[in-house]
């Protein structure tokens, strides 16, 4: 029988214990279903807990996360506290507290953070590199935390205008069968990237931005043929380009610049026995310096948490499908 271990934990006097526990004892919940061999006893400002030394030790530790959280003045969340558990658990030296503490951008009362370990890791790369690759699933906040890091450099002066694009290709359709002007047909691939804008930036000065050239929208085809200097150029959808379309847009890079391609390999819209540009430059650009290949994967999704067990499952799905073929070919080579 394993050995049991008590620890308490005394909690500072400024922090109330309904800050750190939540309304309800809604965040201990949280706490008591992720460790459901420890028992948790909390009276005044003193936590003790009781359990075997791994789990004693990692909810100690998840302890002096949250007050550090609550230090800065950020309330905590269970969605926090959840992944604040994940972290501890695989072990990173990178503390819960510096991810989820790492303010990007704020705007109207909303202050935009990286909410996993990969995703902090993200947010570095863009600062210390000139391109950066996201690849990952979907909600694992590929073009919103650039968008978020663009905006920063803009405001910073860091860079003089945003160019965010996208190849105008999604779920088979194509633009000549499309109603109306050429404007009118390219804004519905280009939507996400407004809706993100809006978090990010005063609704009211963004027709003025635009119009100015500060922020500057547009599809793939239009970056042909130029130098983009002093810009933040953003790349969306970067799994339904061509190798061709892919480097044509890289060689757009001029002075000053910082470019960040975001993408989901699992999702490409591209014509049959047409080459992803984002499969392929992974194999082209791999050791080159200054370029920088960050993989997001189902445990970065930061939408609701059904997203990333969706994911997985489509995952699973995919990898026995693929598995399928190759029994079949080998009993019928045997037969």
């Amino acid at each position: 029988m394993a050995e049991t271990h008590t620890q308490k934990i005394v909690i500072p006097a400024q922090y109330t214990m309904v800050s750190l526990l939540g309304s309800g004892d809604v965040l201990l919940k949280v706490i008591e279903k992720a460790f459901p061999d420890a028992d948790i006893h909390v009276r005044g400002n003193e936590i003790t807990v009781t359990g075997n030394r791994g789990d004693v030790e990692l909810i100690q530790k998840l302890f002096g996360e949250m007050v550090l959280v609550l230090r800065t003045g950020q309330p905590l969340t269970e969605d926090a506290v959840e992944r604040s558990i994940s972290m501890l658990r695989s072990a990173e030296e990178t503390r819960p507290a510096e991810v989820l503490t790492l303010n990007i951008l704020s705007n109207r009362g909303r202050t935009i953070r990286p909410k996993t370990l990969n995703q902090k890791r993200y947010v570095e790369a863009i600062d210390k590199h000139t391109i950066v690759f996201a690849i990952g699933p979907a909600g694992t906040g590929k073009t919103y935390l650039a968008m978020a890091k663009a905006v920063q450099a803009l405001q910073a002066k860091q860079v003089n205008r945003i160019i965010l694009t996208r190849p105008a290709v999604e779920a088979g359709e194509r633009l000549g069968f499309l109603p109306g002007t050429l404007y009118e047909k390219i804004d519905p691939y280009l939507r996400p990237l407004y809706d993100a804008l809006h978090d990010m930036i005063d609704p009211d000065s963004i027709p003025r931005l635009m119009a100015n050239g500060t922020i500057e929208v547009a599809p793939l085809a239009y970056m042909r043929g130029r130098t983009l200097n002093d810009a933040f150029i953003i790349l969306d959808e970067a799994q339904n380009t061509s190798p061709e379309q892919m480097k044509m847009f890289l060689t757009r890079l001029g002075f000053g610049s910082k470019i960040v391609v975001t993408g989901d390999i699992t999702q490409i819209d591209l014509p049959a026995g047409t080459k992803s540009g984002l499969r392929v430059v992974q194999e082209i650009l791999q050791d080159i310096e200054d370029v920088h290949f960050c993989q997001l994967t189902s445990h970065d999704v930061v939408r609701h948490k059904l997203v990333g067990r969706i994911v997985d499952a489509y995952n699973r799905y995919d990898a026995e499908r693929t598995r399928q073929p190759v029994a079949s070919r080998r009993q019928h080579g045997a037969s």
